[in-house]
């Protein structure tokens, strides 16, 4: 949790003692300084090759794990706190890998898996992502690794995003709703960045 962030306060492990910054790989104490650090490491490891893999809860967490392996020694792991944002609590971590599970063998199948059209792929990210951003695996660096890994199943499916379009409040803001029910702002936003 960062001061002035929208996550709700807990004891957290993941934390220095007495303060709200993440444990990171820079010893950084000062949260402005590890978000600074933490989008420049992210970005970084964005323009090598991702991961392959085989679209599962697997290949997710390689992917976490290569954006953020330079900033926290936890990253492709499952986060093993409770955590809530704005008072709406995720899936609790000892349900997380279930959740998981169950979430990505629709991968397997179906609008994200190819020859959808484009509406039927954009309804089906929307929910996914929408899933998924309620599952919120990882102690931080969730919506970061959701649109990475969507970039790729829209790559596999024929339906390529341009990640320079997206629109980071709005996107955010749809997350949000997603996790209330309305994926309505969600579909918006990733049929705007799918070409």
């Amino acid at each position: 949790m960062r001061p002035g962030s929208a996550y709700d306060s807990f004891a957290d492990p993941y934390c220095y003692k007495g303060s709200f910054v993440l444990k990171n790989r820079a010893g950084l104490r000062d949260a402005a300084l590890l978000e600074a650090f933490e989008l420049e490491m992210t970005a970084l490891r964005a323009e090598e090759p991702l991961p392959g893999g085989r679209f599962g809860s697997r290949h997710y967490r390689a992917i976490h794990r290569h954006l953020f392996q330079d900033v926290y020694r936890w990253a492709g792991r499952y986060r093993t706190v409770r955590t809530a944002k704005d008072g709406a609590t995720f899936c609790y971590p000892e349900h997380i890998a279930e959740q998981m599970e169950i979430l990505f063998a629709r991968l397997i199948s179906g609008p994200l898996s190819g020859g959808a059209d484009r509406a039927a792929f954009v309804a089906a990210a929307a929910r996914f992502i929408g899933e998924l951003n309620a599952i919120h695996p990882f102690r931080e660096g969730n919506g970061r690794t959701q649109l990475t890994f969507l970039f790729l199943v829209g790559e596999r499916a024929g339906h390529p995003f341009d990640m320079a379009a997206i629109r980071p409040k709005r996107m955010l803001a749809a997350a949000i709703g997603s996790f209330y029910g309305d994926l309505s702002a969600l579909e918006e936003e990733i049929g705007w960045i799918c070409r």
